[in-house]
């Protein structure tokens, strides 16, 4: 098996597997990876890279888990520890609104004293500001937290959920998905296995849904491959994942402290550039900004991503973790971004429906 061999196959429109997949990350020649990847990306999306304007309120940082790789979580007597009232959200939402977002992001830690009824109140009061918000909240890990909230089994969780006003849900929670890594950063958690159950049933319930993966901490190359798979697999029996999302491991603040772990420009680049490749069911492939940084984001236009996010605001986990890129991206920063890395600015709203081109 080598690269020559598998980049023929996968420009005559053939799938690839996981030998193959692992067989990419090895690859030394970082630039004709990259190019293999772009032409697979062209080929779906052409020159068009997306983004939409949206806010982040991560509503609270109290949570029970305890992840290690996780620098966000606070107990409720912790110093800095918050929880923002429904007020601070409807106001938060209402800037976002005025600053011509069309999507709000929630996402927060699984607080131990909050009712279900708050989280109702919460996507009510979001979509109470616009019908047209688009509420993008909780991530599978919370969803199976409300459940046990609510007494609910996870199907009907989820039709509370959208009778208030849920649109869609982000991808966060999946870390990694094998088991001996995953124990290591958050036994707490859910298991990758519970994660794609509970991902399974809210595409069932005509939700759509991101999809990450987390890396460049304890897992080794195939632990990715094999986190890709799963997706892939799920995402062939469903179709209800938007966008792959691989999320750059941030060292700093982490309570894993692990020599040489965080990710380098050259890793980046390649994983997203592989997940383009591997995920052929998935028409987009996002470069968070947030954590990958604006300059390896820009680069990774030229190694298969078609999306950059959007304008985020006031982002709290990747920059309680470390994560030393801005707080916010004005809509014409992002545009100028694309267009000097020679794509066409598409501003989409949360279902990649497009806005307008720039």
């Amino acid at each position: 098996m080598n690269f020559q061999t598998i980049a023929e196959k996968v420009l005559a429109g053939g799938r690839i597997d996981e030998a193959e997949a692992l067989c990419l990350f090895q690859h030394e020649d970082l630039l004709a990876l990259g190019e293999l990847a772009q032409a697979v990306n062209e080929r779906r999306n052409g020159r068009r890279v997306f983004f939409n304007v949206n806010r982040h309120i991560n509503h609270t940082n109290i949570c029970v888990n305890r992840c290690r790789f996780c620098a966000f979580f606070r107990s409720a007597d912790q110093p800095g520890a918050y929880l923002m009232t429904l007020d601070e959200i409807r106001s938060r939402a209402e800037e976002a609104l005025a600053q011509g977002a069309t999507e709000i992001h929630v996402v927060g830690g699984l607080h131990p004293d909050l009712p279900f009824s708050f989280y109702l109140e919460m996507i009510a009061t979001i979509k109470g500001v616009s019908p047209d918000l688009h509420v993008k909240a909780f991530t599978a890990v919370e969803i199976a937290y409300l459940a046990k909230l609510a007494g609910l089994p996870i199907p009907e969780t989820l039709e509370k959920l959208k009778e208030a006003g849920l649109g869609s849900l982000p991808g966060g929670g999946a870390e990694i998905f094998a088991p001996e890594v995953r124990n290591q950063l958050c036994p707490e958690k859910i298991s990758g296995a519970e994660w794609l159950s509970i991902m399974e049933k809210v595409h069932q319930a005509g939700l759509k849904s991101n999809a990450t993966m987390l890396y460049g901490h304890l897992e080794s190359l195939e632990d990715r491959v094999d986190h890709m798979r799963q997706l892939r697999e799920l995402q062939d029996r469903t179709g209800g994942f938007q966008v792959f999302i691989p999320l750059a491991f941030q060292p700093e603040h982490s309570q894993l402290k692990l020599s040489g772990s965080g990710t380098m420009g050259v890793d980046d680049l390649r994983t997203l550039a592989v997940g383009r490749i591997y995920l052929d069911n998935f028409a987009n492939v996002k470069a968070y900004w947030v954590m990958l940084g604006e300059k390896i984001a820009q680069v990774s236009l030229s190694f298969g991503v078609n999306d950059l996010d959007g304008t985020v605001v006031e982002e709290r986990i990747g920059h309680e973790a470390g994560a030393d890129s801005p707080q916010a991206m004005s809509r014409d920063a992002i545009v100028t971004m694309i267009k000097k890395a020679g794509r066409i600015p598409v501003e989409r709203d949360t279902l990649y429906r497009e806005i307008r081109s720039y």
